[in-house]
């Protein structure tokens, strides 16, 4: 059974065609337009286009052009008029694999389609070889091209890296994949989030401590700077590390030895430091919460994975891959996401990144009754991610103006009424009021107009 993509603004063709390759065992996405096939190519490779020549916006050749020359390998069959046959004719000259003319029977198609079929199905993302380090990244983006190709180079040497970004643009990802390219990648990739552990455990689980060295030590325990001997140590929020530990840190990178909690011996150590962070270490260090002297030791090489509002042309791409991780995990089949479904994805904001996209195709994944997810669906998993999150002192000023606004409606503008429900005096009163812009005359009734 192999994946076709038809493209026919023609309904009733669109059907007949439909009905007749999923006869022959083939299953068939349909879409009734250039720009849409190409969404659909972006979401799901087929192994097979058969596209009409005349077609609303973009025409068949046109797409054609298109998918040349983004997926060489991909065979593409035209559906042709008369009136359209020299074109026809001449796109073989440049690689659409056949043609077929109006009207053809159903034995024609499949014999093309099982022609089409039989030359070798392309690659369309290899996990072996060369990409292999990086097959968790999925990306095809430019800026990400870019800074994948600095990530590679800087795997092979030892020094220290600083991964920067916002929450959920996948930096612990991105530090997997350069231990997996660098000469460490047999050995261990051991990760750790500085900023969710107290600070009393986080010095134990990073450097370990010895038995009886603090109530609770019933044995001795292995750092995770030592666990992580010969391999990568991650350091992920590195920002919200507590300065006492910065110093040890630091002492470690300077001396390459680790000193247990309550031990006089220190524990030689060769491991790569790799770091994380969302925060802003410039701004941490003039405020005295980060060391500058570590921050250098750190921040040999710098990376900066982008906020997915700046990688949009990968959008399209991850949610296929979530979407196919987690039909597995769902227990369901699906041929994708509807093309508006799929623009409303690529068009939305994004606060939270490529984890919120996560969370936005697991829901849809969790909902849905179709194989093919319904913009409907899109859209309403896309309002839970977006609910506003004020701060404390926000919600008490929006509060405390929507209170005053209530009681000044339902004492028609009296402030003296109003003051008294809400037992305060008047000048209190009126100085919350001023505070809020607002003034009893606002709220008082009009009265109504004699004949």
């Amino acid at each position: 059974m192999a994946n076709l993509l038809l493209v026919d603004d023609d309904a009733d063709l669109v059907k007949l065609l439909s009905m007749r390759l999923g006869a022959a065992g083939h299953r068939v996405t349909a879409v009734e337009s250039a720009e849409a096939a190409l969404t659909q190519l972006a979401v799901a490779r087929p192994q097979l286009v058969v596209s009409d020549v005349r077609l609303p916006g973009r025409d068949g050749l046109m797409l054609f052009d298109e998918i040349r020359a983004r997926y060489p390998a991909l065979p593409v069959i035209l559906l042709t008029a008369h009136g359209t046959i020299p074109d026809a004719v001449e796109a073989t000259s440049r690689g659409v694999f056949s043609y077929l003319t109006k009207p053809f029977d159903g034995k024609a198609l499949l014999d093309k389609v099982n022609q089409a079929l039989a030359l070798p199905a392309p690659e369309p993302h290899p996990q072996t070889g060369d990409d292999a380090w990086r097959a968790a990244v999925v990306s095809r983006s430019n800026c990400m091209a870019d800074l994948l190709a600095e990530a590679k180079m800087v795997a092979a040497s030892d020094a220290s890296v600083l991964i920067s970004g916002e929450s959920g643009t996948g930096k612990e990802l991105l530090a997997q994949a350069i231990h997996r390219a660098s000469p460490r990648a047999a050995e261990p990739f051991v990760a750790v989030n500085c900023g969710a552990i107290p600070e009393a455990l986080l010095e134990s689980e990073l450097f370990g401590h010895v038995k009886g060295s603090f109530t609770g030590a019933l044995a001795n325990h292995r750092g995770l700077i030592v666990t992580a001997g010969g391999g990568t140590l991650l350091l992920d929020e590195i920002g919200d590390m507590p300065l006492a530990l910065q110093v040890k840190l630091l002492r470690v990178l300077q001396e390459r030895s680790v000193r247990p909690v309550g031990s006089s011996l220190s524990l030689p150590v060769d491991v790569r430091i790799l770091s994380a962070t969302n925060r802003d270490l410039d701004s941490a260090m003039a405020q005295g919460q980060f060391r500058e002297d570590l921050y250098y030791r750190l921040n040999v090489v710098s990376l900066r994975l982008p906020p997915l509002g700046e990688r949009r042309e990968d959008i399209p791409l991850l949610a296929n891959h979530f979407l196919a991780r987690l039909s597995e995990k769902y227990g369901k089949r699906f041929n994708g996401f509807a093309p508006d479904a799929l623009k409303a994805l690529t068009t939305a904001s994004w606060p939270g990144n490529v984890r919120q996209l996560h969370n936005v195709v697991e829901q849809v994944c969790a909902l849905t009754t179709t194989r093919l997810i319904p913009l409907a669906l899109v859209q309403r998993a896309l309002r839970v991610p977006t609910m506003e999150v004020l701060s404390y002192a926000e919600a008490r000023q929006r509060f405390e103006r929507d209170y005053l606004v209530g009681l000044l409606k339902l004492t028609d503008g009296n402030a003296a009424d109003a003051a008294r429900l809400a037992e305060r005096n008047r000048t209190e009163f009126y100085r919350l009021l001023q505070k809020h812009g607002l003034t009893p005359g606002q709220f008082r009734a009009v009265p109504p107009v004699a004949d």
